[in-house]
């Protein structure tokens, strides 16, 4: 009998349970993972396409439900199956609620397992045909996009569109706002999600290696080209390739890629014979490709083909509403990553990441959770924030234009705010001393 192509991760602290739930599934020829943890499990889902989920609901440190809100939120096509030898009807209600397929009681039948699994795996339930409205339902997760603001339910509606198909998508966006996300759910929510999806960072790669590591070299084509190689674009084929950062790209590279894009065929460093590829390609950057196309560092025959389709991902400071849920999904992450436990935030804290307006994007919120997580012991407050965040503020005064000594008199009472009238701290952050502080307030 041929192997299955379904991957199936089994989540349970008990090792005889797990080695009897694989010895089932291999009988019926499944790819299975083993996982005695939640923390394991979180790894492994964000490494492997897992196509079911069986988990127990009782372990130690993290018990299965969290496991299956955190599959709900952010892999919520993934369909889960629970076993459990403890079954309450609370348990089977939160389980039902939360998207499990089926609910086994243990002790249970090889038979009835292979039923579970059969109508976990039923055509048509890992469909990735999402409405906005579902995934309002499903807390604002698409594939790894979180959010459910406009801008990102924007961005959903056109991977929608493009996700079955190989057009030539562009997306562009601020370093850090997720712009491989997106080109990851473009890839894996649509029906190529099996085939390769190969990600290359064109600024990453030294410009004289870049088009050899793009399209292969024969032996010989270099110092150094000691064997015929295939490159990405081999590696992608069937698939998709992801450019990342491709303003980077020299020219010479980009007129090999206008011709990938108009022969859809590669030809290797030092090769004479082009070879026919079949390859979505996404690129993105966050330069601006006109303004290189009038300095002539980028070919506009290029720009006007790779942008087929263009995707904006805006920056967090044009949604806001988003931070709460990100801040959710990086709890999580290393809560269970560093201290083995779901964490929470205060709403004081919550608030002042939500002033903040965040130049590093997404990539600087994780990093500031990250921080935060290991600072904290159960509970992240404003302390366990940076410096710059907490004093962080707003004056836009709704877009009024107010006099100068207006501004710097409101700014000051502001400072004061934030320290808690702590003077000595307001004048430390102003760097003026306490004594012009009393007379600027007084004036």
């Amino acid at each position: 009998m041929q192997l299955r192509k379904e991957n199936i991760l089994i989540v349970d602290d008990d090792v005889n349970i797990l080695e009897l739930l694989q010895r089932h599934l291999q009988s019926w020829n499944y790819h299975t993972f083993k996982a005695i943890s939640v923390k394991e499990a979180v790894t492994i889902l964000r490494d492997t396409k897992i196509d079911l989920l069986i988990t127990d609901l009782k372990m130690p440190e993290i018990d299965g439900s969290e496991l299956i809100k955190f599959v709900s939120e952010h892999y919520p096509q993934l369909p889960k199956l629970v076993v459990t030898g403890y079954p309450s009807v609370q348990d089977s209600l939160a389980a039902i609620k939360s998207g499990v397929v089926d609910y086994l009681t243990k002790p249970f039948t090889k038979d009835e397992l292979k039923a579970s699994i059969d109508k976990s795996l039923k055509p048509g339930k890992n469909d990735s045909n999402i409405t906005i409205e579902l995934l309002k339902e499903k807390n604002a997760s698409y594939g790894e996009i979180i959010g459910n603001s406009e801008k990102i339910n924007n961005v959903i509606q056109i991977i929608e569109r493009v996700k079955n198909n190989k057009a030539t998508i562009f997306i562009k966006g601020e370093s850090g706002t997720g712009k491989e996300l997106v080109a990851r759910a473009i890839h894996y929510q649509g029906k190529f999600a099996r085939a390769p999806f190969i990600a290359v960072n064109c600024g990453g790669i030294p410009e004289n290696l870049l088009e050899a590591e793009l399209f292969g070299y024969l032996k010989g084509a270099f110092t150094g080209a000691e064997t015929n190689r295939d490159g990405f674009f081999q590696a992608a084929n069937g698939g998709t390739i992801f450019l990342d950062e491709i303003g980077n790209a020299s020219l010479a590279v980009q007129s090999r890629l206008l011709r990938v894009l108009q022969e859809k065929e590669v030809v290797k460093v030092g090769a004479t014979k082009a070879e026919k590829i079949d390859v979505r390609i996404i690129a993105a950057t966050n330069n601006n490709l006109r303004d290189m196309i009038e300095k002539q560092t980028f070919r506009e025959d290029l720009f006007y083909r790779l942008t087929v389709v263009e995707i904006e991902v805006a920056p967090l400071r044009e949604r806001k509403e988003d931070i709460s849920l990100l801040v959710d999904k990086f709890l999580f992450k290393y809560g269970v990553e560093y201290k083995d436990r779901f964490l929470k935030i205060t709403p004081e804290a919550l608030k002042v990441l939500e002033r903040y307006n965040w130049p590093g994007n997404i990539r600087e919120l994780e990093n500031v959770i990250q921080r935060a997580v290991i600072m904290c012991d159960k509970l992240i407050d404003i302390e366990h924030l940076p410096e710059h965040l907490k004093y962080s503020l707003d004056f836009s005064e709704d877009n009024k234009l107010l006099p100068l000594k207006e501004i710097e008199k409101k700014y000051i009472e502001k400072v004061l705010q934030a320290t808690g009238n702590n003077k000595t701290k307001a004048a430390e952050i102003l760097q003026i001393d306490r004594k012009t502080i009393r007379h600027k307030l007084s004036e």
